[in-house]
């Protein structure tokens, strides 16, 4: 069924598409205050995705670059739009609806300012079901939608077109050159496709659980009740039903430099028992990717790695972190149709270079406590 949002909603939603975004996915206020400014008092048609027309055509938006650039560089909030006009005039076809490519504080907004800008409705889904790094990184691509041709705008008003045809990487790493050249940060319309194609491609409803999650969060704490226990609750129903807790302590360090249109490091997290030597630490590409504790892996993507306020449950994003946050780390299971072999293929362990073979977040998790009730 189709639902209407409105800018109070904004907040909650942030909240939870940067819950899911594990990391990434941009700053949830930056992408909250550009809905507000085109949204004012209207509202946005959200669309159910298993009740689209097969022939409904939808062109996806999003922004792209590093997220530690985009705290600085502020878009100017017209080349959402910009992009999607561009690739319209390119294929000959008007938009019927836009749709997120990924969860995340920014990503999961921009559609929502596109919305408010022309009038589209927006599909509840998206094609990460999380955040990741690159374009091709995409359960789209994964089932048969190539994300050429791409529409590419910069604040100044500059357009481009790249058409790679049905290699998604050749096109990530172009509009990634290109998006470097533009400051570090570009917003992009691609993946054009039918109802029919979301139906079979995207992880559906990831719009409305992420609503549903930050105002669990929310109220949990208006309530004095643990928002952990709000998220786990949450989740229990949907695609993302496994959440284990894997770590509590103090960010003790934090590694961060922005190259090649990423933000990469890791983050370590000290445990706060005084006498203790125990540490997570949590390697990062935009989006948290691993994580290890005693050098041992207990989460791997793609798998959600989410690092949390400890005493409010507000997500951090990587570009936040910053030393002495007290935090908490959860572990959240990706849909069963993230974890196929394709879906590894394009973005499992082996494609950020991680030798780690990957293994489910239950699995994982479950297997360590078994170990330490047995000491």
């Amino acid at each position: 069924m189709s639902w209407t949002l409105t800018a109070a909603d904004l907040p909650d939603l942030a909240r939870g598409a940067t819950l899911l975004g594990t990391g990434g996915g941009g700053d949830p206020y930056i992408g909250t205050m550009l809905v507000e400014r085109v949204l004012g008092d209207g509202a946005i048609t959200v669309l159910d995705p298993d009740e689209l027309d097969d022939d409904l055509f939808v062109i996806p938006t999003a922004q792209m670059g590093a997220p530690t650039v985009m705290i600085e560089k502020i878009p100017a909030g017209t080349e959402p739009t910009l992009a999607l006009r561009t690739l319209e005039e390119h294929l000959g076809r008007t938009a019927d609806a836009t749709m997120p490519i990924e969860c995340g504080g920014i990503n999961s907004m921009i559609p929502l300012v596109v919305a408010a800008e022309t009038g589209l409705p927006v599909v509840d889904a998206d094609g990460m079901g999380r955040a990741f790094p690159e374009l091709s990184m995409e359960t789209f691509a994964v089932y048969g939608v190539h994300g050429s041709p791409l529409a590419l705008a910069g604040e100044r008003g500059e357009r481009v077109i790249i058409d790679t045809g049905d290699d998604d990487r050749q096109m990530e790493w172009l509009a990634r050159g290109v998006t470097i050249r533009l400051g570090g940060v570009g917003h992009i319309a691609e993946y054009a496709m039918t109802g029919a194609d979301v139906k079979r491609t995207a992880v559906p409803r990831t719009l409305s659980m992420a609503l549903s999650l930050g105002r669990a969060i929310r109220e949990a704490r208006e309530q004095h009740r643990s928002p952990f226990e709000a998220i786990e609750r949450t989740l229990s129903t949907t695609l993302y039903s496994e959440v284990r807790e894997l770590f509590s302590g103090k960010v003790s360090d934090v590694e961060r430099r922005t190259t090649e249109g990423f933000a990469k490091g890791r983050a370590t997290i000290a445990s706060l028992e005084a006498d203790s030597t125990d540490s997570l630490e949590i390697a990062f590409q935009n989006e948290n990717l691993v994580a290890r504790r005693g050098g041992e892996v207990v989460a791997i993507v793609p798998d959600l790695i989410c690092v949390v306020d400890i005493e409010t449950g507000e997500p951090i994003t990587t570009e936040g972190l910053r030393y002495g946050q007290r935090v908490k780390v959860l572990g959240i299971s990706t849909p069963d149709l993230m974890r196929t072999p394709d879906a590894l293929r394009a973005f499992g362990p082996s494609a950020f270079g991680l030798s780690e073979t990957f293994v489910p977040v239950e699995t994982l998790a479950d297997a360590a406590a078994a170990v330490a009730a047995a000491v």
